[in-house]
């Protein structure tokens, strides 16, 4: 039975994956049960970042599912999962506060967001034709097609490398915001910077296991090319 010693490096970069999993929503789930003083929902939570920003143009919308937060620059929508749309929890708060961040970049023209949002159809290529042309370049022993799929593979791993200076900028934006605002108390303010820290780090895990899948194609097409 002939076993992919490269194989090795999808299977790091999965656990790695699943222990940054594993750590965000469990941190998350503490932190849910955890309600702010002030009993702030979270969706007025973040209308008032918002507007204290200078931000009247987002709407906030509520989204099903869990973890399903995001702003879309695109549409200036600020979505908000059913957990933590109504919720005065810390967790939902911080949550609200991170998404609120993203919209501030927006506002204030935050370069590695702009080139996030450009990069996404190029990353969305990438991850869809990599795979296929490493194969079929492998398949029919030409290995310069199967180099294309490993360059456009390299742009899944640079979409993954500037989404990380994002997500931690607004989660600096929002925990700074929601200390300003008083909107927390300090140990408050300690769990939602847990809950995004946690959040924050499965972000590096997914750069990690995207570089590793990397390594790994680049041993498997050079691999080829010996043979050839």
């Amino acid at each position: 039975m002939y076993f992919d010693p490269t194989y090795v490096l999808v299977l790091i970069g999965a656990l790695i994956s699943m222990v940054a999993s594993i750590n965000v929503n469990s941190t998350y789930r503490r932190f849910s049960t955890m309600m702010s003083m002030r009993g702030v929902r979270a969706e007025e939570a973040a209308q008032r970042i918002l507007h204290d920003a200078g931000i009247y143009d987002v709407r906030i919308e509520r989204i099903r599912g869990e973890l399903t937060d995001h702003y879309s620059p695109s549409e200036k929508v600020l979505r908000l999962s059913d957990a933590v749309y109504g919720s005065t929890s810390v967790a939902a708060i911080g949550v609200a506060a991170h998404e609120c961040g993203h919209a501030i970049q927006h506002k204030v023209g935050y370069v590695p967001l702009s080139l996030r949002s450009l990069s996404v159809p190029v990353a969305n290529i990438g991850s869809k034709l990599s795979w296929p042309l490493i194969l079929i370049g492998l398949l029919i022993g030409y290995t310069p097609l199967a180099q294309i799929g490993v360059i456009l593979f390299l742009a899944v791993v640079l979409f993954q490398l500037i989404t990380l200076p994002v997500e931690f900028n607004a989660s600096h934006r929002a925990l700074r915001v929601l200390k300003q605002d008083s909107m927390l108390s300090m140990d408050e303010l300690s769990g939602a910077r847990k809950v995004l820290t946690a959040a924050a780090l499965t972000y590096v895990a997914a750069l990690f296991s995207t570089i590793l899948q990397l390594l790994r194609l680049v041993m498997i097409v050079n691999g080829g090319r010996r043979r050839d």
